[in-house]
């Protein structure tokens, strides 16, 4: 039996505007009810901050260093450690825009500038915010077609790409700007625990994991999610990355990573 949980960072949120954001992340919320804040973001701009901070902090404050000494505290494997906040910010940055792309082709900014993070009473990550709510969408959008229709454009929250390569691109761009110089500070703060390369294998496996295990939740079809998800791995490969590892696989499908 589901046990549909009330969130109370979601009952809380004060949305003046329903965007396409806005309920892009509801029916993402749905795919997981029990734990509703594993799928979609919010939006910054409806809730207070409290225990909210810009993930940029990360590169001009200590707080890397607090979040890596909180986990030698529980376990004096500095490579665990270093892996640990590896998978984290691969989650944060792509981990949690690849469901929305694989089920609707949509995608909010992954930049660095554009998130932020939540985080618990421990001070671990637990959800994501951003800035900007505008999404970037495939040209045959639903949404995008209605704000043809009636005259308007980005300014109602949604702005089409030309194409699902363009969309999967820009969303590997935005991820690996972000993604770059907090792998590199994390290096530095571990010492070396991890490599940067390594790193970088944790978001392919990232990007494989949501393209193979979300639409099974969803119950759409795995041959999109699947191509989606590998059109964002060639497009890190072709930016210099090595998110390509070990063949990953689901039940019945492959997606290499």
């Amino acid at each position: 039996m589901t046990v549909v949980v009330e969130d109370p960072l979601i009952a809380s949120m004060s949305i003046a505007r329903v965007l396409p954001i806005h309920e892009s992340s509801r029916r993402l919320r749905e795919l997981y009810r029990e734990c509703p804040r594993v799928y979609g973001v919010a939006v910054m701009g409806d809730l207070s901050r409290r225990r909210w901070w810009p993930l940029a902090e990360i590169l001009t404050t200590d707080r890397l260093q607090q979040m890596f000494d909180a986990g030698i505290a529980e376990t004096e494997s500095r490579a665990a450690v270093a892996q640990q906040l590896a998978a984290t910010f691969a989650h944060v940055v792509v981990g949690r825009v690849t469901p929305l792309l694989a089920l609707e082709g949509r995608a909010w900014d992954t930049g660095l500038e554009n998130l932020w993070v939540h985080v618990d009473s421990e001070g671990a990550i637990d959800w994501v915010g951003v800035v900007d709510p505008t999404l970037r969408a495939l040209p045959d959008d639903p949404y995008v077609a209605e704000c043809r229709a009636s005259g308007g454009g980005g300014q109602r929250g949604i702005v089409a790409l030309p194409s699902e390569a363009a969309l999967t691109t820009w969303i590997a761009h935005r991820s690996h700007r972000a993604l770059g110089p907090l792998f590199t500070k994390l290096a530095a703060v571990s010492d070396g625990a991890m490599s940067v390369a390594a790193m970088w294998h944790i978001v392919g496996g990232a990007v494989v994991n949501a393209a193979t295990q979300v639409p099974l939740l969803a119950n759409a079809s795995e041959v999109v999610s699947m191509r989606r998800g590998q059109a964002v791995l060639d497009a890190f490969v072709g930016f210099g990355l090595p998110v390509r590892g070990v063949s990953r696989m689901s039940s019945t499908k492959v997606l290499i990573n």
